[in-house]
Formats: C-alpha cells, sequence, structure tokens
C-alpha cells in the first residue's frame, strides 16, 4: 500500500480523562517512531481532539450551534488549543525524521447541519506531490445552519481518504478493534476480527454502549462512518495504538485488530 491515512485517536495521545488539555508525551514519542519505522510512501495524519477538545465542547454545547458572545468566545477557545495540539503532534513526528506539517481541516471545510458537506483537497494533494505529511485534525468548524458544528476526525478520515483515491486508512485506538462490550470494563468482551454486511448487524448493537463521554459518538460514530464508506470500496483497520508495534504493523499491512471492510 503506497498511499495510507492514519487516524489518531485523542484518547491515545492525549489524557481523555481530564478537564484540562494534556499530551500523553511518551506515548506519541513511540508512535512517531512507529509509523517512521513502516516506511510510508505516501501519508496522511489525522487526530482526534482528546482533552484538547472535548471537555470544553462537552461544557458549553457549541457543536449543536452557537448562540452569544460566551458561545463565540469557547468556540475560539477550542480551536486554539486544537491549534497546540497539531503543532505538538506535527513537532513530534518531525523529531521522528518525519516531514509533518500543521493543516487546519476547518479552514476549507463548509458544515451543514452537522454534516460535512464539502472540505477542499487542493492543498493536501499538492503537499503530498511535495513529500509532505499533512496532519489535519477534528475541530468545531462554521455551519452555514448552526453557525457552528463538529467537525470530526472520524469524519476527515474517510472523506479524505476515499477522495484521495487512497483505499486503506487506520484507526489507531485505545482498544484492539471492534468488541461485543466494553473491553475496558468487561474482561469477556469478544472481538470482531472483520466487520461487514454479514457482522455489522451485530456490531451496531454491541457499540451502543460506551465507557467515556465523547461529542463526536465514540466507537460507534467511528464504525459506523467506516463503514458507510466501506460501502464505496473504502477498507479501514482498527487497532490497538497502546500496544507497541501495533500502529506499525498496521500500517504495513499486517492483520491486526478488526478490518472493515464490506
Amino acid at each position: 500500500m503506497t498511499s495510507m491515512l492514519l487516524k489518531l485517536g485523542g484518547s491515545v495521545i492525549t489524557d481523555k480523562h481530564t478537564e484540562y488539555p494534556r499530551l500523553r508525551n511518551a506515548a506519541l514519542t513511540r508512535l512517531a517512531q512507529e509509523i517512521a519505522a513502516a516506511r510510508p510512501k505516501r501519508l496522511i495524519v489525522v487526530h482526534g481532539a482528546g482533552s484538547f477538545g472535548h471537555p470544553i465542547v462537552a461544557r458549553t454545547g457549541i457543536d449543536r450551534g452557537v448562540r452569544g458572545l460566551r458561545g463565540r468566545l469557547a468556540w475560539a477557545e477550542t480551536q486554539c488549543w486544537q491549534n497546540v495540539l497539531n503543532v505538538e503532534i506535527a513537532a513530534t513526528l518531525g523529531r521522528a525524521g518525519l516531514p509533518a506539517i500543521p493543516y487546519q481541516a476547518s479552514a476549507v471545510a463548509r458544515m451543514r447541519d452537522g454534516r460535512l458537506r464539502r472540505l477542499d483537497l487542493g492543498v493536501l494533494r499538492g503537499l503530498l506531490d511535495a513529500g509532505m505529511i499533512p496532519v489535519l485534525y477534528g475541530t468545531p468548524a462554521w455551519d452555514e445552519r448552526r453557525g457552528c458544528s463538529i467537525l470530526s476526525g472520524d469524519v476527515i478520515t474517510p472523506y479524505v481518504a476515499h477522495r484521495m483515491g487512497f483505499d486503506f486508512v487506520v484507526h489507531a485506538t485505545d482498544v484492539n478493534g471492534v468488541y461485543d462490550a466494553d473491553p475496558h470494563i468487561d474482561p469477556d468482551a469478544k472481538p470482531f476480527p472483520v466487520v461487514n454486511r454479514r457482522t455489522w448487524p451485530l456490531v451496531r448493537r454491541a457499540l451502543r454502549r460506551s465507557a467515556a463521554v465523547d461529542v463526536t459518538g465514540g466507537m460507534l460514530g467511528k464504525v459506523t462512518e467506516l463503514v458507510r464508506w466501506a460501502r464505496r470500496g473504502l477498507r479501514g483497520r482498527i487497532v490497538d495504538a497502546n500496544a507497541p508495534g501495533r500502529v506499525r504493523d498496521a500500517l504495513r499491512g499486517r492483520p491486526v485488530g478488526t478490518l472493515v471492510s464490506w
């Protein structure tokens, strides 16, 4: 696979269970080294918000629209924190020898009623052709009806991959794929090696339970979006980024985690 998109989950690169922005520096450094070891030829990275975005959004409700100065200030504050996180990730990738460059997707996106309608990809194509690794991220974005809604990294990932002609995405999360229960709290949770047209009804029912607050829909939202694009030919793999070597193996095309393929 010469062209690939990697989504780094917010729960992997930040401490998602704190109300204050906190980066998981050691985990991010290790992941940067794994990405470099996989030697990707053409790569786009998308990352989640974690503690740099979810607590503010959940507290202020700006994902449902912005009202008054208080809402606008919360929107601006969230964007600023996301910019900080984006630069930290790109810089860490750079220290691993990867030419990563920050890229604010919400600056070239059009949202309507909480759904992504258009994302300009011209500059992304140019950056890839120049040998760079664009680093995008989920963030509050301008919405032509609500004023503001969330442009999730889980939405950006398959949208960009499909329209850029990629055929594979890797989701680096805090669990090794999709399970029939939350593996963090249920030791008997069983994994789904493959999500496809046969297993999707079972998977969808199992994912209605989630342990952490996530304004973008958690694992159910992630897999639902992957299934939507898998129907158009885009395959995805969900892996445990907390397990050393797992992201490297996924980027090399090895069968780890859960494969989403229609």
